[in-house]
């Protein structure tokens, strides 16, 4: 093992029943880098990092921290070689103070770690030293996402972590939250600090990564130097094939409205979450819903969904509809049922299928195999359990359900939240397939490249209200950025242009 490394694992292998998830896989991060981790969904990096943080125990392999073998068997074994982990969801008690997050969990003893007045100065000098503007007493529930994270790496630092693991960290923030969290983590490898960082964004990874190792099938199939970074390289290497990175712009002349939306307005738990919202999606055209998540944009998809009644105002759905969740485990796929009963449980609940009130086997083998091949699912057969597929399949399995009839409105959240670019890609294509055929589609993401590939306008979501909404012709990227964060305000928003 080599002793100038601050992480070397070796030949790190971990199958599971009819699956190898790791396959004699070597990484190495030097002190005080950033090392980007790429790979398509059920490449094996979050099953590399479970084993690194002592989730999962490897079937071959070694790992040696600073030069010295180790075996890692719990989280706590993993901190207290100064290995910590950044959740995609963060461990967070809301109601609870900065200091009181950071001093749970820490041990008790002699020492008076989990007094909070120790705990406090630690972080306010922490916080001075890494530009992180916290105070010890801030409620982390009223804090920014971008700040919540920051409590997270805090929380690591102050245990005394010289490797962090990031796991998407920035799925839920702004451009400008993203540039600060780059900010951050290069001053931690300044001063010998280093960071895994695993992204799905790969502009992401070549502004912040120093080397980069690229996971596809489990295996490890190259690794680059920041100078060797190149987008279209990188996406080839994790899929195998070259991959459309951005769809070229689809512009359509648009037609009638497929939903209008007027004062659209909900109370919940006492306080407003949506707030006199007016617009409206219009045939062959994608509105764009942008901004950080937790402003408002779920309870939006639950009213349109018919989850959730309006305190106040309304809005009306010309025509059929199909809504793609944003929680795709939670509300869009039954991990327990077969690929064929997720195919059609939404038209087995409507009546279809069924004759004398019992369902025909025939015709819903028939309909699965054949959205298989017009959806691209691959899967070895229609009783392969959902839990099984990919994190792509799966999505693949709710666009064929939600769009094989063809609604004239789609309601697509967080479409490729997950997801790898090849998957992304697909979904990409299907959205346009839809507004080709003569659809509306109301896109809502916190991608925001996303965002800009896709719709003819843009509509800025800040704290439940609709701040602007604007032609995708007068949209860029900082401004973008600066609207989401509530620095700017736009034009009136207005249901159409």
């Amino acid at each position: 093992m080599a002793s100038d490394l601050l992480l070397e694992m070796r030949g790190i292998t971990k199958a599971f029943p009819g699956v190898v998830a790791n396959r004699d896989i070597d990484l190495a991060v030097k002190p005080g880098e950033v090392h980007g981790l790429l790979g398509e969904n059920g490449a094996g990096k979050t099953t590399l990092m479970k084993i690194l943080y002592g989730l999962v125990q490897p079937d071959q392999g070694s790992i040696a921290v600073r030069g010295n073998p180790v075996v890692i068997a719990s989280p706590r074994d993993a901190l207290r070689l100064g290995i910590g982990m950044v959740h995609q969801h963060f461990m967070l008690v809301p109601d609870m103070t900065v200091a009181e997050n950071i001093a749970l969990g820490l041990r008790e003893g002699r020492t008076p770690l989990t007094r909070l007045g120790t705990v406090s100065k630690r972080i306010e000098a922490l916080s001075k030293q890494y530009g992180f503007n916290l105070e010890p007493d801030d409620v982390v529930g009223s804090l920014s996402l971008g700040r919540r994270q920051r409590t997270e790496i805090l929380k690591l630092l102050y245990r005394g972590a010289d490797l962090l693991i990031l796991d998407e960290p920035t799925a839920v923030l702004t451009p400008t939250e993203s540039n600060e969290l780059f900010s951050v983590l290069r001053l931690l490898g300044w001063q010998g600090r280093s960071t895994i960082f695993i992204t799905h964004k790969l502009d992401e990874l070549i502004a912040v990564a120093d080397r980069c190792t690229v996971l596809r099938d489990g295996k490890v199939v190259g690794s680059l130097a920041k100078a060797e970074m190149d987008q279209r390289a990188m996406a080839r290497m994790m899929v195998g094939r070259d991959v459309v990175l951005r769809v070229p712009r689809l512009t359509l002349l648009p037609g009638d409205p497929v939903l209008e939306a007027t004062h659209l307005s909900l109370t919940a738990a006492g306080r407003p979450v949506l707030y006199n919202l007016t617009f409206a999606v219009r045939e062959r055209e994608v509105l764009g819903v942008a901004g950080v998540d937790g402003n408002g944009q779920q309870e939006l998809v639950e009213v349109l969904a018919g989850l959730v009644k309006p305190t106040a105002g309304g809005f009306t759905v010309h025509g059929s509809a199909a809504v793609i969740p944003a929680d795709r485990h939670g509300d869009a796929i039954a991990l327990s049922m077969t690929l064929s009963d997720n195919l059609v449980m939404t038209d087995i609940a409507k009546g279809r299928f069924r004759r004398r009130g019992l369902v025909r086997g025939d015709e819903v083998h028939r309909h699965g195999r054949r959205l298989l091949t017009e959806y691209d699912i691959r899967a070895p057969h229609l009783k392969v359990r959902a839990s099984a597929m990919s994190g792509g399949n799966q999505q693949k399995v709710v666009l064929a359900r939600s769009l094989y009839r063809q609604p004239r409105l789609l309601i697509a959240a967080q479409p490729t939240r997950g997801l790898d670019v090849g998957a992304i890609e697909y979904v990409y294509q299907k959205i346009l397939d839809h507004k080709r055929a003569g659809g509306g589609t109301l896109l809502i993401s916190t991608e925001l490249d996303e965002i800009l590939s896709l719709s003819d306008r843009v509509a800025v979501m800040v704290s439940g209200r609709l701040v602007a909404i604007l032609d995708i012709h007068d949209v860029d990227l900082e401004k973008l950025g600066l609207l989401m964060a509530g620095v700017v305000q736009g034009p009136e928003p207005a249901a159409a242009s």
